[in-house]
């Protein structure tokens, strides 16, 4: 068979469900190639990850479409999701990607992860993750929540590989156990959490007095903060500007993408995210 993807979103990260369909097809003996449409293809796979990104409009010519992923609101489990990903489909990225847990314990209202993937639960092993790679980035939604997920940072310790959580971590769930396995990890770049709301704001602070403990300074520490409310938003920023903490502003979507950005709300993410700027002004004297 002749098989054709299609990832919808672009090349900006590598579309993970397609490196599984790709796999899992060259395993089988089928040719599999991103769509070029002056070919003719047995099946082809369209995959998006945002809701709020354009579906591909264009003529494909194939025997068969097969659309997945959270973007055309579709949850159920990948057919293929028991292979390993065919990095061959990405060559300008080198590290590993993957999950060492599924699923999350929380529950928060803007979050699609519950609906999509339940509860909590073990999915793979570092080593396997890793395949012949040094460094990994890992889309976890919340594995210190996890056994499993602990057991695997001891493992990630063990290895001395580089990783890198970049869903985020869960500061509830911050022990001083947990601060000083953080601090003897090896991150790519960051440590990152979330700040979603102001109740989040404590418990944060508190996750990172743990690790100041065991040596982790403030600008290896990635925060991301959603922005609803812009004045809510601005005064967790302002705490974590005095800290030294590194923020990232998203503006809120909802699920079915019918609330779309304000442009108060994507002028307060461009000047949190533009780091020459943040650190020389107020949002307050920037707004003007």
């Amino acid at each position: 068979m002749r098989i054709g993807l299609i990832d919808v979103d672009g090349h900006h990260f590598p579309n993970f469900a397609l490196m599984k369909i790709a796999n899992y097809h060259r395993q089988r003996g089928d040719t599999v190639a991103w769509v070029n449409h002056l070919e003719q293809y047995d099946k082809v796979y369209k995959s998006k990850i945002f809701t709020f990104t354009p579906d591909n409009t264009f003529a494909v010519q194939s025997d068969e479409i097969v659309k997945g992923g959270t973007g055309y609101r579709m949850y159920h489990d990948l057919f293929c999701d028991d292979t390993e990903p065919d990095y061959s489909l990405y060559p300008q990225y080198l590290h590993a990607y993957g999950f060492l847990t599924r699923g999350c314990i929380r529950c928060c209202s803007w979050c699609i992860v519950p609906l999509k993937e339940g509860y909590i639960k073990p999915y793979r092993d570092i080593t396997t993750v890793l395949q012949d790679r040094k460094t990994a980035v890992l889309m976890d939604n919340n594995v210190l929540a996890s056994c499993h997920g602990l057991e695997q940072l001891e493992r990630i310790i063990d290895i001395g590989c580089k990783v890198d959580f970049n869903q985020g971590l869960d500061s509830r769930l911050v022990t001083d156990e947990i601060a000083k396995m953080l601090s003897i990890i090896k991150w790519i770049r960051f440590i990152r959490f979330s700040c979603d709301t102001t109740p989040a704001v404590a418990p944060l602070l508190k996750a990172i007095e743990k690790l100041n403990k065991y040596g982790v300074k403030n600008y290896r520490i990635f925060v991301y903060l959603l922005v609803r409310d812009v004045s809510d938003a601005n005064e967790r920023c302002k705490i974590l500007k005095k800290l030294g903490v590194v923020p990232f502003a998203q503006t809120y979507r909802d699920e079915e993408n019918r609330i779309q950005p304000t442009a108060e709300q994507k002028r307060f993410a461009w000047y949190v995210n533009q780091k020459a700027v943040f650190k020389a002004t107020e949002w307050e004297a920037y707004r003007g």
